[in-house]
């Protein structure tokens, strides 16, 4: 096994060789380890990450777009010490308890009461699977059975399970499952670089939305449900859309009977400037999928709300039509009192405010590789920031991303482009000073990247 260019005896080397022995690491070419650092983490604080030998890494990512108040957050750590000492965990089916019974409660008047009945999960795919299946059995109990189709848009993202893979349109996760899956019909993407000469990113919007209204129109009596990304397509590269895309979708959705899925697990809890991203369309949907920051990047958990038509479909003395689906973990007491201790900070710290602030700061330090002449599409929308990179050179191009990981970490940043588009999606902790580290060493790591 090759083993990383480190000093013989460190502490670091001896995890990750640990590591590649024993853990299968995921979203991952293990072979490109041997070429590739993996990182040994020690702890954490803040927005840094520290290895065994002290040396930091700012984590310009989130670690994968989980983590919203900084790695070992003080106030989160204390509510689940608390918590520790009172339940650590008690199925959902036949109890209940305080954590999740505040956690629903909360998140629904964050809807405005629009939303509610919370069903938990541990991780998004999950999350996607059990909105999926809500949506299937609630035409199934209303004496539509024949709505069984699922609507996802090109290059969209949900997950890695069979259900929300199935609901996926990016094919280095998708192809190789193929034979597994339930085929889901793709329509348009409303991805604003996208738009043609003389176009808006409205106008895309309006275009991609004609593309769902001719597919309804011809389909919608077979159709469940359309599942969106709200704003931001993540996993294809960052592709932002305007919010009348979803002001459009919900309008065609009312008039087709088909169910609206929103998907916020990676773009909920303030990535994009409100806290749900549906919010900026001002509207809602009929399923709304939460996970990665909800506990504030600390422990597995999903959550769909639903409307209350929806579960009324479901409530019945007949078992079979009750919602079946369920997991051991199910609303764990620890990772719902880290989620009641996010929210706390959203509401006493005035978050989303605070956060406009250090978008435009960011985005103000960001400016030289925005104007950057091998940089293209540079975009924003609250605290994601991303562009994408001009690169000529084919075998150049495939290995950008693992070329700028390295590098990167060299300049004392965790960032993971997707393809050649780089983004950055900090925590929300992020001080002057580090904003303004963060921006340079980016712009740093990218010139090296590009003249390598």
């Amino acid at each position: 096994m090759a083993e990383l260019n480190q000093a013989p005896g460190t502490a670091s080397q001896d995890w990750v060789a640990r590591s590649l022995r024993s853990v299968w690491h995921p979203c991952t070419q293990m072979q490109h380890h041997e070429t590739v650092p993996l990182i040994a983490v020690s702890h954490g604080r803040g927005v840094w990450l520290y290895d065994h030998e002290g040396k930091r890494y700012l984590d310009g990512i989130s670690s994968w777009w989980v983590n919203l108040f900084g790695h070992a957050n003080r106030r989160i750590n204390a509510e689940l010490r608390d918590q520790l000492d009172t339940l650590e965990h008690a199925m959902l089916a036949g109890f209940t308890h305080e954590p999740v019974v505040q956690l629903s409660e909360q998140l629904s008047a964050l809807t405005g009461g629009t939303l509610g009945h919370a069903f938990y999960a541990s991780d998004g795919a999950s999350a996607v699977e059990i909105a999926l299946k809500m949506s299937f059995h609630y035409w199934r109990n209303s004496g539509r059975s024949e709505k069984q189709e699922f609507v996802c848009l090109e290059g969209s993202y949900h997950g890695e399970t069979i259900g929300a893979l199935a609901v996926t349109d990016v094919a280095l996760f998708k192809d190789a499952y193929g034979p597994l899956l339930r085929a889901a019909r793709t329509v348009a993407s409303p991805d604003a670089r996208l738009a043609r000469d003389g176009e808006t990113t409205q106008d895309v919007a309006r275009r991609a939305a004609a593309d769902v209204e001719k597919l309804f129109a011809e389909r919608a009596d077979k159709i469940a449900a359309i599942i969106v990304e709200p704003l931001v397509q993540c996993a294809t590269g960052m592709a932002m859309h305007d919010p009348l895309y979803l002001t459009l979708i919900r309008e065609l959705c009312d008039r087709y009977q088909v169910h609206l899925i929103c998907d916020e697990i990676a773009v909920g809890c303030g990535r994009t400037g409100t806290f749900f991203a549906s919010e900026q369309a001002g509207i809602w949907p009929d399923f709304l999928c939460l996970s990665k920051g909800i506990s504030g990047g600390y422990l597995p958990l999903s959550i769909v709300l639903t409307r209350d038509s929806i579960y009324q479909a479901f409530y019945d003395r007949d078992v079979t039509r009750g919602f079946l689906h369920s997991h051991s973990y199910t609303g764990n007491p620890l990772a719902c009192r880290a989620a009641l201790a996010t929210l706390a900070i959203f509401r006493d710290e005035d978050v989303l405010a605070r956060n406009r602030t250090r978008a435009a700061q960011l985005n103000e330090a960001l400016h030289p590789l925005a104007d950057h002449p091998r940089v293209r599409n540079a975009r924003q929308r609250g605290m994601i920031w991303a562009f994408d990179a001009i690169e000529d050179d084919a075998d150049k191009a495939a290995t950008f991303s693992r070329r700028f990981f390295a590098k990167a970490v060299e300049n004392e940043l965790l960032l993971r482009p997707i393809g050649r588009t780089m983004y950055l999606m900090p925590p929300y902790v992020l001080s002057d000073d580090e904003t303004a580290l963060l921006a340079e060493r980016t712009l740093r790591t990218f010139e090296d990247v590009i003249a390598g």
